[in-house]
């Protein structure tokens, strides 16, 4: 008869009250700091997906080089109580004493509620909004201003595109897609400010299917330059050289996918912060709880430029570029600016640098941008 492998959220169920789980107790108390570290990823999609997890999962690859660190990873679990189980089998049946659920999902109820229950584990989370006065001592947030490196890709675009429509692609509304959409907008507008950025949203993080259409529909409009905000663009960068249109990447770089119009992209760079957490963990020393940096702290980088990008545009994004890399107080949103429907969301003379605690609420679309949020 065939074997069925379990997953490890499937095997604590099974032995949920058995002989394993009473082995180190269901409050999961053991020292949270060590030498040897037992470290956990959970990724809500494949860790090959061109896109955001496999970005995590080359910064988790980082790890393994590191003495005394074993790393354990799950893939592909979803946003729901599945994902509970899967911290708590890592916790109780490999040991793990440190836990990075990766997607945007996990942190509230799942991640906070396990924690609590878990109070010797540390738990840090990709994305969240940590807050000391609501959240427990144990958990935490890390995050990268990613949108400096969709500001340069709109630049890129804004000097690739000739029809002076640019197309953008994204899940969810939330504020993280939204400073990109409004960043890659406002990059390719200080090009030439007739620019507009077209923008779908398909609903979920993950949803091959729509993303075909959502590109198709962008290219018969015209638009000659997609970006996009999903988990994994592998399909959109595809569609987009099919169809003979100019992409930028995002999560991870997608330029084999698009090898004739991949023109740059916004890139993670996790492998330094992850490997700083462990490093901490490792000498016992307290892990932070609020964790953000951009491209100057290395956070994030920019994809290579593709065989399409003039010599134009290379030197006026390398030139923002090395602005940013100078000082954080660059700013990507400052007044004048207002939405798309005219209302004015930053005063003139108010600017926001990168870590600007504002931006991470961001819910709005800004001039220039074709659609809606409702």
């Amino acid at each position: 008869m065939r074997q069925i492998p379990l997953s490890r959220r499937q095997l604590l169920h099974g032995l949920a009250g058995g002989t394993a789980l009473l082995a180190t107790g269901l409050n999961g108390i053991r020292p949270a700091f060590a030498k040897d570290l037992t470290v956990g990823f959970i990724y809500v999609g494949p860790k090959d997906d061109y896109g955001y997890n496999q970005a995590h999962a080359e910064g988790a690859a980082a790890l393994k080089a590191m003495p005394g660190v074993k790393l354990i990873e799950e893939e592909k679990v979803a946003e729901t109580l599945d994902v509970q189980k899967t911290m708590e089998s890592m916790i109780e049946l490999d040991g793990a004493t440190l836990l990075f659920p990766t997607s945007f999902g996990y942190f509230d109820p799942h991640m906070l509620a396990v924690a609590k229950k878990y109070p010797a584990v540390e738990f840090r989370h990709c994305g969240g909004l940590w807050n000391e006065a609501k959240h427990p001592k144990n958990t935490g947030s890390y995050f990268g201003y990613i949108f400096g490196a969709q500001y340069l890709s709109g630049i890129v675009a804004g000097h690739t595109s000739k029809s002076k429509k640019i197309g953008f692609i994204a899940a969810k509304p939330v504020p993280q897609v939204m400073e990109n959409i409004n960043a890659f907008a406002l990059g390719a507008r200080s090009v030439d400010p007739s620019i507009t950025t077209h923008v779908i949203f398909t609903g979920d993080w993950s949803l091959p299917v729509k993303e075909a259409e959502a590109t198709n529909a962008l290219a018969d409009q015209g638009i000659d330059v997609v970006t996009c905000h999903v988990d994994g663009p592998k399909v959109i960068m595809e569609t987009a050289e099919r169809r003979g249109i100019f992409a930028c990447g995002y999560h991870a770089n997608q330029a084999k996918l698009a090898p004739k119009g991949y023109l740059t992209g916004a890139e993670w760079n996790w492998a330094e912060v992850y490997k700083t957490f462990v490093t901490a963990a490792q000498k016992g020393e307290p892990l932070p709880n609020f964790v953000r940096g951009g491209l100057a702290d290395g956070f994030v980088k920019t994809s290579a430029y593709g065989p399409a990008v003039s010599e134009g545009a290379r030197k006026h994004a390398d030139e923002v570029k090395a602005k940013m890399m100078a000082s954080r107080d660059f700013a990507v949103f400052q007044g004048p600016l207002k939405n798309n429907a005219g209302k004015e969301v930053i005063p003139a003379g108010k600017a926001y640098a990168e870590n600007a605690i504002e931006l991470e609420s961001m819910d709005y679309l800004v001039e220039g941008v074709v659609g809606s949020v409702g």
